[in-house]
């Protein structure tokens, strides 16, 4: 038996779990850890800055269910992460984080980099430990994978001083944690309450489902489409969870999100939290006198801001299929009620009200119409990437999603700057998939630089920048602190060694879009749009 040092015994660890690609800063006591999983075979994605690595390994996560992996050396580089892992932790997001600290024989001397990181990180994720003995750290592994995908997810950092780092163990004396140390079982829900549940929907006049990210953690996209199609209910998502049905399904009215949330009189509400996204499910964007059935593998958020008729404790999936079972034969599915008739008449009225704008030839060019190109241009199976303010709203009213997982945006946080790294994180998750990233020309500036990760790393992403010369809208923000002028990011990502192409006007939308996809290269179209273009929430598809 020989020694491992401790980034090696890291390594060996990740090895163990899958873990397939990691997303790191060089630098500090951590480039060993780092060069350690390259050793072992993992693609490793380096970074411009931190901060981008934990988003990265947030997107990583979201398309393929798997904790993501994010490495950062000491010091600042562990204080760059906070953004990314606090933006995962409000996500419900896996990520494992590693930083490296300053050695522990050297604690309270002032040494370089010196910061006491562990009390910094644990109010922003799931959970932080620093790791105090080399031989131990397959333990800490264990315990960051165990907590990062138990119950509602999220990120969990692990603290490495340098000398741990270093330590040389010899194999017979490290604590090697074999066989299964977490479990994959999915709890039910309890039998009585699905029969009270579905009892009360069968009364409902103007049921409604709403599901959130649990849905998609828990894979229960196929299980939510057989319970729609076996009781024919409208159903809705939070922004993050869109795609878990098709959005063109016959029950499904994005555009009459507004009406379905305060007229309905039972709602369903599965996987998904009570937070700002669904306004706390209290009045007035949900009827007072509304009735809530509320699922939630974590029993924290049932009944959290709003009272619930019924709580299940579950696994999505599972009380899905449950509902789904006792569900037959009490519904007339394909029944146009008077409640489905309102909710597709209303979603059509708001599409057709959008209709001249998603055809302007005004310039400088209306982001519905940018949006409208997008939506024709991509694929069912492109993972759609939005960042930015006005964008972002707008994007949600008129371009939907169709698949699971193929919707990535700024989250609970409205956490600006994602655009590029999600669009390098899905790309690495799912190398096959077309990647494009619509983003706010304010939202590109916070990590716009990763483009060249993706140009280092051959990540054929395509960035749309709708570009309004500031952040916000002029009507939305002001002008104090807005003005950004009509800059060429275009020319930014040419010089990196990506493709660009600069739009004004309209018709040349579609040509330019075509040219970037093709290009074979990272790429980057930058689209002038209009700076007064102010969006609602309630146009459309999915906004708050």
């Amino acid at each position: 038996m020989g020694t491992l040092r401790g980034e090696e015994i890291i390594a060996r660890c990740f090895q163990q779990e899958g873990v397939d690609t990691i997303f790191f800063m060089m630098g500090g006591p951590t480039s060993g850890t780092a060069g350690a999983c390259l050793d072992l075979g993992m693609k490793g994605i380096y970074v411009r800055h931190e901060q981008a690595a934990a988003m990265m390994a947030h997107a990583y996560s979201r398309v393929t269910g798997k904790p993501g992996i994010c490495i950062a050396p000491m010091g600042p580089g562990v204080a760059n992460l906070v953004t990314g892992l606090a933006n995962a932790q409000a996500d419900a997001s896996p990520v494992i984080a590693i930083g490296g600290s300053a050695p522990m024989r050297g604690w309270t001397l002032d040494t370089f980099q010196e910061m006491d990181q562990v009390p910094m990180m644990r109010p922003i994720v799931k959970s932080a430990y620093r790791v105090d003995l080399a031989y131990r750290i397959p333990e800490y592994i264990a315990i960051a994978f165990r907590e990062a995908l138990d119950g509602k997810r999220g990120p969990v950092y692990l603290d490495l001083p340098a000398d741990i780092l270093a330590a040389k163990v010899d194999e017979d004396k490290i604590n090697w944690v074999r066989g299964k140390y977490r479990t994959d079982a999915r709890p039910a829900g309890d039998p009585a309450l699905i029969r009270q549940a579905i009892d009360l929907l069968a009364e409902a006049r103007k049921p409604l489902i709403l599901t959130g990210s649990g849905v998609l953690w828990s894979r229960a996209e196929e299980a939510l489409r057989a319970f729609v199609d076996t009781t024919g209910i409208p159903f809705f998502t939070t922004p993050q969870g869109r795609g878990v049905v098709a959005e063109d399904h016959p029950r499904s009215f994005p555009g009459a999100r507004s009406t379905a949330f305060r007229e309905a009189d039972v709602v369903l509400v599965i996987g998904a939290r009570a937070n700002s996204m669904l306004s706390f499910l209290r009045p007035p964007r949900f009827s007072p006198t509304a009735k809530f059935i509320n699922v939630n593998v974590d029993g924290r958020e049932i009944g959290h801001n709003r009272d619930v008729e019924i709580g299940i404790i579950g696994d999505a999936k599972m009380v899905l299929e449950q509902l789904t079972a006792e569900a037959k034969g009490r519904f007339n599915p394909n029944e146009e009620t008077p409640w489905v008739s309102q909710l597709s008449a209303k979603h059509r009225s708001n599409l057709e009200r959008n209709s001249p704008l998603l055809h302007s030839d005004q310039v400088p060019i209306h982001p519905l119409r940018l949006c409208n190109e997008v939506k024709d241009m991509i694929s069912r199976d492109t993972i759609l990437v939005v960042d930015g303010h006005e964008i972002l709203n707008f994007a949600r009213q008129s371009i939907p999603i169709y698949q699971p997982r193929h919707s990535l945006n700024a989250g609970p946080h409205g956490c600006m700057g994602v655009g590029i790294p999600f669009g390098i994180g899905a790309k690495a998750a799912a190398p096959d998939k077309p990647v494009v990233v619509l983003s706010g020309d304010g939202a590109f500036g916070w990590n716009g630089m990763e483009m060249d990760t993706a140009i280092r790393h051959k990540l054929n992403i395509t960035v749309v920048v709708s570009n309004n010369a500031g952040f916000t809208s002029r009507k939305t923000g002001g002008n104090v602190g807005r003005d950004l002028g009509y800059q060429r990011y275009d020319k930014l990502v040419e010089a990196l060694g990506g493709y660009g192409e600069f739009v004004e006007k309209p018709a040349d939308i579609r040509p330019a879009l075509e040219r970037a996809m093709n290009s074979g290269k990272p790429s980057l179209v930058n689209v002038c749009t209009d700076p007064d273009a102010q969006a609602t929430t309630d146009m459309g598809f999915s906004g708050y």
